[in-house]
């Protein structure tokens, strides 16, 4: 029981972290810097880091739910 409790939260966090590092890849195609200020380089980095956590476990937990989900499908078709 408590091997697939630490599967689970393995399985969370090497989403969590695969789907951010994808989310960094694909917004270094925008370019922030022609959006904002010219003065405010710090903040520009520090909207592009917000940015990329919230799209990528927003992403991460779309696919977590996904996985959860599918799992569970086959107790639908089992009666007791």
């Amino acid at each position: 029981m408590y091997s697939a409790i630490g599967q689970g939260a393995l399985t969370g966090i090497v989403a969590h972290l695969f789907f951010i590092a994808v989310t960094w890849w694909a917004l270094q195609a925008l370019h922030f810097d022609k959006l904002l200020r010219s003065h405010s380089v710090v903040k520009a980095r520090v909207l592009y880091i917000l940015l990329t956590i919230a799209i990528g476990s927003s992403v991460s937990n779309f696919f977590l739910d996904y996985l959860t989900w599918s799992g569970q499908l086959p107790y639908m078709f089992n009666q007791p």
